[in-house]
This record gives C-alpha cells, sequence and structure tokens, in this order.
C-alpha cells in the first residue's frame, strides 16, 4: 500500500529520507505509522526517492541538493493541484538524517523555510558525528583513514577525512558550525527529536547517532536502565533518565548462573561462526564492489557538477555560513565496522596529540579534565567534540532504543522490512508517530 502523498486539503508536509544504500520502501513503515495517526486531509508524505540506491555513495552535498530540489518540486505541485503547504517536517534515517540537515540547510538559504512553520526534524540512528570509531595509534589509521575510501565521497565525509570546498574543514563540521546555513535552519523548528540504538548497531553505534561523548551502554549489565513509563514492552529508554548506576555487589558464582553464562555463549556460536566463514569472503566482494560503485559515483559528480544531471547546480551553491550486491555490501561493511573497538582518552594521548594545533590541543585536554572513571570520555577528534557541543545546543529530545530481539537492531529500529524479529521498532515507529510528532 502507498502512503506517499496527501490531499489538496492537508497544510502539513512531511518529508522521509532513507539511508546509505537505501531506497523509499524502507521508509514505508514510518510512512504507515504516520499515516496511521493523521489522514491525508491533515499531512502530506514525500518519500525522497533522487537519493537511491547506489546514489547514496555521492556525498552527502549531492544527496542535500536532490532532496531540496525534490522538496521544492512538490511544493509547487502541490500549488498547481490547488493545495497549499503551510507546515514543514522532516525525517531522516542512517546517512538519511546528514542528508536532511543538508538539505535543511539549502532550504533555509532559498528562503523557503520563512514562508512555512517548521514543526518536526527528526533522525532514527543517524550519524551526526560521522562513523570514525574511537580508535588511538595505528588502528585509527587503519580503519578510519582506510575505510573511508570505500564508500566514494559519501565515505570521506562520514569518516570526516574531507575537505569541504574552501573552507579547510570536512563538510561534518562544517554543518554544526553555529554560524552555517545547515545550523540556522535546524534552529527554525519547533521540535528536534533523536533515536538511537545502544546495542548492536553496527553501522552507526550510539556515541554518534545520539550525539554524546561517553557510552554508558558499552557495559550494560553494569548500569539500571530505565523505560519509559508508557512503555510496557520495554523498548524505549526514559529520555530525561535512562539509565541509572547498578550496585557494585559480586554476584555469587552458583551452578545457574553458569549454565546461563554457557547457554549465552552458545548461542552466539552460530552467529560467530558465520562471521567467521562469510565475512573474508564478503571483504573482497566489497572492496570490489567499493572500486566499482567509486568509480560511478565519480562520473554521476562529475555530470552533476556540470549541471548534467537534471539540477542546475548553481542554484544550490549558496553561501555556506552566513558569517563568511547492496544488502550483502552493507552486512559487510557492519560486520568491518563493528570489529572496532571503543577506545577512551587518557593522559598518555597527550604524545599523540602534538601534531595538532594549539586550539585542537586546547579542546582535547578539556575533554580529558571533564572525562570521569564511571562515565569516561571516548577517543573522538576534536571536530567531533565540537561538533557535539554545537549540535546539542538545539535541544534533542533523545530517545536511546534497546532492541534484543534482532541483532540488526539498525533496520530494526524502523522496521525497515517486514520481519518478526524487528516488531520491537513498532514499538519506536509508534511512540514518534503519537507521542513526539507535531501536527
Amino acid at each position: 500500500m502507498d502512503f506517499a502523498g496527501g490531499s489538496t486539503k492537508a497544510d502539513h508536509l512531511c518529508v522521509l529520507v532513507h539511508g546509505l544504500w537505501g531506497n523509499p520502501n524502507h521508509m514505508n513503515n514510518i510512512a504507515k505509522t504516520l499515516r496511521a495517526q493523521h489522514s491525508p486531509d491533515d499531512l502530506y508524505l514525500l518519500l525522497a526517492k533522487r537519493n537511491s540506491g547506489s546514489f547514496t555513495y555521492d556525498g552527502i552535498e549531492l544527496g542535500g541538493e536532490r532532496v531540496c530540489a525534490e522538496i521544492i518540486e512538490e511544493l509547487k505541485t502541490i500549488e498547481q493541484n490547488g493545495g497549499k503547504i503551510r507546515k514543514l517536517s522532516v525525517v531522516g534515517y542512517s546517512l538519511g538524517g546528514l542528508v536532511s540537515r543538508y538539505a535543511v540547510g539549502l532550504l533555509y538559504a532559498k528562503g523557503i523555510l520563512d514562508s512555512v512553520e517548521c514543526m518536526n526534524f527528526a533522525t532514527f540512528a543517524s550519524p551526526h558525528l560521522g562513523v570514525r570509531t574511537p580508535l588511538k595509534g595505528w588502528h585509527n589509521h587503519m580503519w578510519n583513514v582506510l575505510g573511508a575510501r570505500t564508500l566514494s565521497m559519501s565515505g570521506s565525509q562520514l569518516f570526516t577525512i574531507d575537505n569541504f570546498r574552501d573552507t579547510g574543514r570536512p563538510l561534518l563540521s562544517v554543518m554544526a558550525d553555529p554560524q552555517s546555513i545547515f545550523m540556522l535552519g535546524l534552529q527554525k523548528f519547533r521540535r528536534h527529536t533523536l533515536y538511537s540504538n545502544i546495542v548492536n548497531d553496527r553501522s552507526a553505534v550510539y556515541y554518534t547517532t545520539c550525539i554524546e561523548k561517553t557510552d554508558p551502554y558499552k557495559e550494560i549489565d553494569r548500569i539500571k536502565v530505565n523505560f519509559l513509563k508508557n512503555d510496557p514492552e520495554g523498548v524505549l529508554l526514559d529520555a530525561a533518565h535512562p539509565f541509572s548506576p547498578r550496585p557494585k555487589v559480586p554476584a555469587p558464582i552458583t551452578l545457574s548462573s553458569l549454565t546461563e553464562a554457557g547457554v549465552r555463549w552458545m548461542r552466539g556460536v552460530p552467529f560467530m561462526i558465520t562471521v567467521s566463514v562469510l565475512v573474508p569472503i564478503g571483504v573482497v566482494a566489497y572492496l570490489i564492489n567499493s572500486v566499482f560503485q567509486t568509480i560511478r559515483s565519480t562520473k554521476r559528480i562529475k555530470l552533476h557538477e556540470g549541471g548534467l544531471a537534471g539540477i542546475n547546480v548553481a542554484e544550490y551553491r549558496v553561501p555556506i555560513l552566513i558569517k563568511s550486491f547492496r544488502e550483502e555490501v552493507e552486512h559487510v561493511y557492519e560486520a568491518l565496522n563493528n570489529s572496532q573497538n571503543q577506545e577512551y582518552l587518557a593522559d598518555e594521548d597527550e604524545d599523540e596529540e602534538m601534531g595538532m594545533n594549539a586550539e585542537d590541543r586546547s579542546t582535547m585536554a578539556r575533554e580529558r579534565r571533564m572525562s570521569i572513571p564511571t562515565q569516561p570520555t571516548l577517543a573522538l577528534a576534536p571536530i567531533q567534540f565540537e561538533m557535539i557541543r554545537s549540535l546539542n545546543s538545539l535541544k534533542w529530545r533523545k530517545y536511546p532504543v534497546w532492541i534484543q530481539n534482532d541483532r540488526h537492531t539498525h533496520a530494526a529500529v524502523i522496521v525497515r522490512f517486514e520481519k518478526k524479529t524487528f516488531n520491537e521498532g513498532w514499538v519506536v515507529l509508534r511512540h514518534f508517530a503519537g507521542e513526539e510528532f507535531l501536527l
């Protein structure tokens, strides 16, 4: 069933933007849940489609321009059909959250956000800080630098190794600049909401999707999670008080505890065997596909830059600073990303920071001072700490999500496709549509 569109009576447009390797169908169940709450006479739904599949390799900038153009065209079509949009909401999933932020900046620069009331900006499992794994030393170089080369322009931007235009900074850093069109555009929205998986999201881990510098759920057995009072199924954590420290009382070793630990280990054996056998094969296919897709993406980018891809690029190159094998490929990427363990800041890191400029060294020193043993600060890059400070000024309503019935929580959080073990995702979607979404 198609949930997109709406009647000419609808004055609220909600745009849904899918993620990397995605397509509009991935957003169907978000659309379905919103439609169950709001009729076509009240809410007009647009499932962005111009940035589908391998087109998502082309970068956040091109994706944002495509989505912006699609929104503008939809607004014109609605008006030509006798409708009038007075309110706007934008929902992004995974990479779509970053593409949405870029598109919002363009809409702001073009004055479109001045003609509508900006209602909801929401993201599901979106890597707002990029996908750099908090690592130190040569591990950082191996994964965060080389890994970026496998996803064309999107990879460079997600791993923050790009140099955006003439700014001398990565795109994600520019997008979080308080004086950028992107932040000024986001500020116009009445509500900012994000949903973040706390475990098993192998594409975008908690710290980046929740815009935090700590990860209290890395050792979840050491804390007591606090679920929302109106969530009897135990999926959504209380946004205000998501967890409490668990008293350090050593549990006695009993036969039942040993049996339980053994059962948990045995359950993981099939998964470990599968990974050990399939990942080496998948890595080869992944790398071959990456080369192929990068070549295709480079050609598309050249066409886009030359105005030969259906969009007049000049219309979207506005001043940025106001004051100055698709499923298999995804699974292999997730397995590789998940194999990297997060590390924390430590005093001995100062030697590694000697090559940084004075401002970055000052940032790192400040973050080390603020780190506490019970919640140690992750070994993020200086620009990521600055992004956290800036983005959190938006006062996000943050909902940690604990999906336990499926390992593929990145897909389950939005019920990306019908699967019984994804049912916990419906709790998330119903909460968003029924409790968070402002009509």
